[in-house]
């Protein structure tokens, strides 16, 4: 495929400002700075560096707050609106806590408000450091694209990486490995893969909307970090045969209306399956750090970086948010890595103020 690199002019050309200062496009074929991740951290990021006379360029494969789009309608955050806040930009919500589409207007009002330029649907595929700078070949809708820039900081978090199952049949399109709308599945049967809260408060969802649920986990029970008001509710639905659930199972493969499992007991059992939701969470873009030449640990997976600065073992490379965690990935939520932009773009004293605001802040209820 070709790659194009974008001047000033052809930038201009192709691609027109809206509102305000923010652009939809990349205007250089240089930037100071690329923020990869245009979740609440990577914008925590870019006004940091805003706010100290760099004028970053976010990129994001999906649209703004990607992962909060792929909630489910309605969704409810677990933790109050002053902890979601970024840039001191307070959150209004009508209830004691935001939901979904409260938390998108929120961050797209940062957005705009801070004047922040950030470019949608513009996925992130080579980055290398050469001559001085970081290279970075970007792909669109319109082709790939290329830019340079002396610094480089990856908020890709995790969430538009599901975990897989890999078994036959998981490409059908009955299976779903995001959690989407209850209302859809009423009168059907379906399978629901995963015993942590996704798993488990989709399973609600659909009972309530009608559906006949089976849960499926391959441990020998539900993880004891599932929110404590989901684990009742959980156990009446299971107890009165609402909510059918196969422990210390696995699936074996996937056909057309049906799942094929295999129990704790080492039997075979298929299972009806109109719609089946795989919930079995996410990975961070390892592939991708190990092509730009970030250290991972073997096992772990936690890249090689001064914990000050974020900086990884490749200069210019930045890390921010859930990816600094390796695959310990609930370590770090917008609640503390809000505060990682700071380390990477502030001086010595704002570093230590913002480690000390991380460390102070409290991990959400149930994760």
């Amino acid at each position: 495929m070709e790659v194009k690199r974008l001047t000033r002019h052809t930038a201009q050309r192709r691609f027109l400002p809206r509102r305000g200062h923010s652009y939809l496009s990349i205007m250089n074929s240089h930037e100071p700075v690329i923020i990869v991740g245009a979740g609440p951290i990577g914008l925590a990021c870019a006004i940091s560096a805003r706010r100290r006379g760099v004028d970053p360029l976010v990129i994001d494969a999906g649209a703004i707050v990607n992962a909060i789009v792929h909630y489910p309608p309605g969704m409810m955050f677990f933790t109050t609106p002053e902890r979601l806040e970024i840039g001191n930009h307070p959150i209004v919500c009508s209830g004691a806590k935001p939901n979904r589409e409260e938390a998108m207007m929120y961050y797209r009002g940062v957005v705009r408000a801070e004047g922040l330029r950030v470019r949608t649907f513009a996925r992130l595929i080579i980055a290398e450091r050469t001559g001085g700078h970081v290279r970075c070949v970007i792909e669109t809708a319109t082709g790939r694209e290329e830019v340079t820039c002396d610094r480089l900081v990856l908020a890709t978090g995790y969430f538009d990486n599901p975990n897989t199952m890999e078994v036959p049949g998981e490409a059908l399109p009955h299976v779903r490995h995001y959690f989407d709308e209850a209302h859809l599945s009423w009168g059907l049967d379906v399978v629901v893969v995963g015993g942590k809260n996704s798993a488990v408060e989709g399973a609600l969802q659909l009972y309530r909307a009608g559906a006949r649920v089976t849960l499926v986990y391959r441990g020998p029970a539900f993880k004891p970090s599932v929110k404590f008001w989901l684990r009742p509710d959980l156990d009446n639905r299971v107890k009165a045969n609402e909510i059918r659930t196969w422990l210390g199972a696995t699936v074996d493969s996937i056909e057309p209306g049906a799942m094929i499992i295999r129990t704790a007991d080492g039997e075979m059992e298929r299972l009806p399956a109109d719609r089946i939701y795989a919930l079995i969470g996410f990975t961070p873009r390892f592939d991708l750090f190990r092509s730009i030449g970030i250290h991972l640990d073997p096992v772990s997976e936690r890249p090689a970086l001064n914990p000050e600065t974020l900086e990884t073992n490749v200069p210019g490379v930045y890390m921010a948010g859930s990816v600094v965690s390796g695959r310990a990935i609930s370590e770090v939520f917008i609640e503390n890595g809000r505060y990682d932009g700071e380390k990477i773009f502030g001086d010595p004293a704002a570093r230590r103020h913002a480690a000390e605001l991380y460390e102070e802040s409290p991990r959400p209820i149930g994760e």
